[in-house]
Parts: C-alpha cells; sequence; structure tokens
C-alpha cells in the first residue's frame, strides 16, 4: 500500500516495538513474573479489563527500588528493523508515536535515541526510591491510545486518514479502529481478525514494504 501524504504511524510498544514486555522484566526482578504473565496474557486475549489488570499488576511491584527500572532499561531490545522503520520515516518527513501500556521510564531512553516527538505511557509512582504499586496520574488504558493517535495526528497536521497503528493486543483496538490504516504485528486473534492488515514475521521490516516506503 502506498500512502503519499505525510503520515503519523504510531506502534504499541511491548511485544511489537519492543521484543519484551517491560512489565514483566520488573516482575522478574520483583519475583512476581508468573502470577504478572498471568494476568498479562488474560488481558492481551481481552479476557479481563485491561486497566483492572494494570492495577494489579503494579501492586505486585511495590517495593522495588527505583535501581531495578535503570536495568530493565538496559535490558529491553528493540524489535528487529524498529529501528530502520522509524529512520526511514522520519527521513521522508513522517511521524512517528509510541504509546504503551506499560511505563514511561522504561521508554523514555528509546524516545530520546530514536528522536520519537510524540510519545504516551503510564507513570509508576516513586518515593524514597522505590516503586509504590500505584500509577502516577491518568492511566494510558486502550481508549487513551485511541485519543493519543488523535492529539498526535493534529499536532502533526496529520489527517486521520493517513494514520497507521501498530500493535498486537487487546488493548490497541482502539487506536486501530480509528487509524487509516490498521497492522496486526504477530498479534493476538482477535486484532488479527480486527486489522486492514496482518503481519506474522520477526521483523518490522515488513511495515516498510507495506507501506511502500
Amino acid at each position: 500500500m502506498m500512502i503519499k501524504h505525510k503520515m503519523l504511524v504510531q506502534f504499541d510498544v511491548d511485544s511489537t516495538f519492543i521484543q519484551q514486555e517491560a512489565i514483566e522484566l520488573l516482575a522478574a526482578k520483583a519475583g512476581v513474573l508468573s502470577e504478572v504473565a498471568r494476568i498479562t496474557e488474560s488481558a492481551m486475549r481481552g479476557e479481563i479489563d485491561f486497566t483492572q489488570s494494570l492495577i494489579s499488576r503494579v501492586r505486585l511491584l511495590e517495593g522495588l527500588p527505583y535501581a531495578a527500572l535503570k536495568e530493565v532499561q538496559q535490558e529491553i531490545r528493540l524489535t528487529d528493523g524498529a529501528q530502520e522503520l522509524v529512520e526511514r520515516l522520519h527521513s521522508l518527513e513522517h511521524s512517528v508515536s509510541l504509546v504503551s501500556g506499560g511505563f514511561v521510564q522504561v521508554m523514555a531512553p528509546i524516545v530520546e535515541r530514536l528522536s520519537i516527538k510524540y510519545f504516551r505511557a503510564n507513570a509508576l509512582e516513586i518515593d524514597n526510591g522505590y516503586l509504590t504499586g500505584r500509577i502516577e496520574g491518568e492511566i494510558i488504558d486502550r481508549a487513551a491510545k485511541a485519543t493519543a493517535l488523535m492529539e498526535f495526528a493534529a499536532s502533526s497536521g496529520v489527517d486521520m486518514a493517513n494514520t497507521v497503528a501498530i500493535g498486537d493486543g487487546a488493548n490497541d483496538l482502539d487506536m486501530m479502529a480509528v487509524a487509516g490504516l490498521s497492522i496486526a504485528f504477530n498479534a493476538k486473534p482477535i486484532v488479527v481478525a480486527a486489522a486492514d492488515k496482518s503481519i506474522n514475521e520477526p521483523s518490522l521490516r515488513g511495515v516498510i514494504k507495506l507501506l511502500g516506503l
């Protein structure tokens, strides 16, 4: 598919733009990985409400030192082709945004390194160097991801018809519904069924071809 006008391409982060689920990396350090992974899978399949699942998972991280966040930042691995895709989009003067039900503290180095102007994620509350087990401010759920796409499109001067949303889980469905083009990337069946296009391969380079870049 070839889109000739300026685009905004919005990515989900965990298991889409990066290879891991950041909350599971944190959970491993807190010794609660199995409990968190079970809740994550259920939420991704759309079986339970994402917001409640996030609150439940973050509560399990209470008492984890802030230093663990810095460690997780170093452990994050971009999905193959992610950096190349962002650089290609930027070189063609398209806009890129990242939205995540994960955490802004984990995303920060990626956003800075790749010069991504638009991003939104949850903020982990930290007190005296430790996670409190709570989210600070607005919770970024599936509705908030759609709102972010619309706001970022307006800010970057892109018509909604020229927006692209790429995701893999149920919490990406709202932003995919409002985007001009939705792409399911190694996604759950519920997402594949709702998306305009689907990519099942380990690399995001397929998006370059799909968008005619």
